[in-house]
């Protein structure tokens, strides 16, 4: 059986005191404060899709560059995370398959594309928050998409949607829609999909690679961040 895994939710950090400011993680409007070892597990996950191997690898030169240790293992944080919601967590007989079920039922957020929210935020990374210049700069380079990616970021630009509504609406061609009613009559018009099966009943579609692969693409290339409902 294969897993993979992956963060939700997205840093910020809160208290006006630079000597005081506290990360944790915004999911859902909730405000979630982790422990040391849970931040640099998540941080570890953030923008990126490992296995528990990789997870283990990765967590360890964390240790070497923090200093921090400690007793509890990293298995058992991630289990945490995944109970708190702040870890997605997919299984697949092939890695294909653990792809989809770790995607199919996140919901898509794009990181802004305005102009002036994209420079206010790049200051603020680093030079407020001390983020390192290399690292923002790669955050805020301006994104190369495909076609597939292009479509994708502008669906989940109208309205929050799931990987598997994202791929209903490209198979039926829909990206425009007025109203989240017209868009829920859209995605739900006959009688058996609801959104807790819709991941299962788009599964085979055509569509269905090209947008998992875009969806994925895009958030290993630090555009979009994922969200629960």
């Amino acid at each position: 059986m294969n897993k993979l895994y992956t963060a939700v939710g997205r840093m910020q950090f809160k208290g006006r005191n630079q000597q005081m400011r506290c990360p944790m993680i915004l999911l859902g409007n909730k405000e979630y404060i982790l422990d040391m070892q849970e931040m640099m597990v998540w941080t570890v996950l953030n923008w990126r899709i490992l296995s528990e191997d990789e997870i283990q690898t990765l967590y360890q030169e964390k240790e070497k560059e923090t200093g921090y240790m400690t007793h509890r293992p990293v298995t058992e944080c991630v289990r945490r995370l995944i109970q708190r919601g702040l870890i997605a967590e997919g299984c697949g007989e092939t890695g294909a398959d653990a792809l989809y079920d770790l995607l199919s039922g996140l919901y898509i957020i794009p990181i802004s594309e305005n102009p002036i929210l994209r420079a206010i935020s790049f200051i603020r990374l680093t030079v407020f928050e001390k983020i390192p210049f290399s690292v923002t700069k790669r955050i805020f380079t301006r994104d190369k998409r495909s076609e597939d990616e292009k479509k994708v970021m502008a669906l989940a630009n109208r309205t929050t949607l799931s990987t598997a509504e994202v791929i209903k609406c490209m198979e039926l061609k829909a990206f425009a829609f007025r109203t989240e009613e017209e868009l829920v009559d859209t995605l739900y018009h006959d009688e058996y999909t609801t959104s807790e099966n819709i991941a299962h009943s788009v599964r085979f579609l055509p569509q269905c690679r090209p947008v998992l692969t875009s969806v994925a693409n895009l958030y290993l290339r630090r555009q979009i961040v994922f969200e629960r409902r």
